[in-house]
């Protein structure tokens, strides 16, 4: 078998027992015993049934999900800028979904006050409809900006157009709604219930699929626009393609999880390094299941026995993204 064969099984391994690790480790510990007992709709301890079934395990799916689009998002912009240090929240996605949450908890009466009387499902909608915003506006700057350096800096404008909105926000509105978004902003895995699942792993998927259909137009802007071209890949769509996987994918998670930081950056060299390699038939992939693992790891550090209540997993990315990205730019000098 292959190194790189090897690689992957032991990827795949490693992603089982930190997702079972998630179902044990907590504020409560749950034996394994408990867990298949749950699983297997036998009796036991039906404290442990409801924690597992309703809290631990969408959370962990959650996290699986979460972790393989961010990565995938981040291997898609850092391909397209041909930058080692962009990230899936670039072009603005992230900020348009927090200036729409923003919008609507901010304001207690009309629009606001109908969105939040749909609870979570009001959040959601409210950050895919300002991610959707932006990513319209970097869409038409793509058709007509054919630099992507000017693409890079346009997008990274409308993020701070609207991240200046959403501290305007913040400064006029009273303590009651700008707590609900400061919340939101920490980022939360448990916030997708059983509903939501099914519409996360669909927008996911769709991502998902759409980035592994794109790996041989990925290969060939490795090597430069005018070599692509000479391959027959029309640029213009690639680009498209590849902004409205990404929005699917880190807009779709941070609607439904809030903003989760540096995994996207991170997890991609992580998985040049792993493998050695830079073809997208093994990196992408590869980014998927590190991204995954990584993402377990941070939920298991966040929910450690001891703590009264979980740490913000946005807090815990950081910790775990910013040290590896301070090395990546050392070690380029």
């Amino acid at each position: 078998m292959s190194r790189n064969g090897i690689l992957f099984i032991s990827l795949f391994v490693l992603l089982l027992l930190l997702f079972l690790a998630d179902l044990v480790f907590g504020s409560i510990r749950i034996s394994l015993d408990e867990i298949w007992t749950a699983l297997s709709h036998k009796q036991g301890n039906s404290i442990y049934r409801e924690i597992l079934l309703n809290y631990r395990l969408p959370k962990a799916l959650t996290a699986i999900l979460a972790g393989s689009a961010l990565s995938v998002a981040g291997l898609l912009m850092q391909t397209l800028f041909r930058n080692p240090l962009a990230g899936p929240d670039v072009l603005g996605v992230n900020a348009g979904a927090s200036l729409g949450v923003a919008l609507i908890t901010m304001f207690s009466s009309g629009v606001g006050s109908y969105f939040l009387g749909f609870g979570s499902w009001g959040l959601v909608v409210a950050a895919v409809l300002g991610a959707t915003v932006v990513l319209l506006l970097v869409i038409f700057a793509s058709v007509r900006v054919p630099d992507l350096v000017s693409l890079l800096i346009i997008g990274m404008m409308f993020g701070y157009i609207a991240g200046s909105i959403v501290s305007v926000l913040q400064n006029v509105s009273n303590p009651d709604t700008l707590k609900i978004f400061v919340i939101w902003t920490f980022g939360s895995l448990s916030a997708v219930s059983w509903s939501m699942m099914p519409v996360l792993l669909s927008v996911v998927g769709l991502g998902l699929c759409m980035s592994f259909l794109l790996q041989k137009s990925l290969n060939a802007l490795l090597l430069g626009e005018n070599y692509a071209r000479g391959l027959g890949v029309s640029i213009p769509r690639t680009r498209f393609l590849i902004i409205l996987a990404t929005s699917l994918l880190a807009g779709g998670v941070t609607a439904f999880a809030g903003p989760i930081a540096f995994i996207g950056i991170t997890v991609p060299h992580m998985a040049r390094g792993l493998f050695g390699s830079w073809n997208h038939r093994v990196i992408l992939p590869a980014s998927l299941l590190c991204g995954s693992c990584l993402l377990l790891i941070c939920d298991i550090v966040s929910q450690m026995p001891g703590l009264t209540t979980g740490l913000p997993i946005n807090s815990v990315t950081a910790l775990f993204g910013a040290p590896l990205i301070i090395w990546i730019l050392l070690k380029r000098k």
